[in-house]
């Protein structure tokens, strides 16, 4: 599965420095893609399988999609950080996506293909 654009528009308040703004949206755009897509923490009688990233898949830049930041500025509120919320909502964002395109109601990180199958509706 690949996400191929994102759009997110975030009021950040009085903006400081657009660059900077769009370069944490960006990145954390990519980290949320990740815990969405991809990473998964694996335990066995309490131990992590995952001890190193041979075995645990983080985003690739290959996977980048094309992110559009678009800076909503608010004079009247101060300036606040703004890296964190696409982490927060990708999982959402992502759900989404694949309920309208295949029915499939997801509610588990990361959504990998084989849960894509099994959450498909049958009938």
């Amino acid at each position: 599965m690949q996400v191929k654009r994102v759009v997110t528009a975030q009021d950040e308040g009085v903006i400081v420095s657009p660059d900077g703004s769009r370069q944490q949206i960006e990145g954390s755009t990519m980290m949320g893609l990740g815990y969405a897509l991809t990473e998964e923490v694996h335990f066995r009688g309490g131990e992590v399988l995952e001890r190193n990233f041979d075995s645990y898949e983080i985003p690739r830049f290959s996977w980048r999609p094309k992110i559009e930041a678009v800076l909503v500025e608010n004079p009247e509120t101060a300036a606040s950080g703004c890296g964190e919320p696409p982490i927060v909502t990708m999982g959402a964002v992502v759900a989404n996506a694949i309920f309208d395109a295949t029915g499939a109601r997801l509610l588990q990180l990361p959504m990998t293909p084989e849960r894509i199958q099994a959450a498909m509706p049958r009938g």
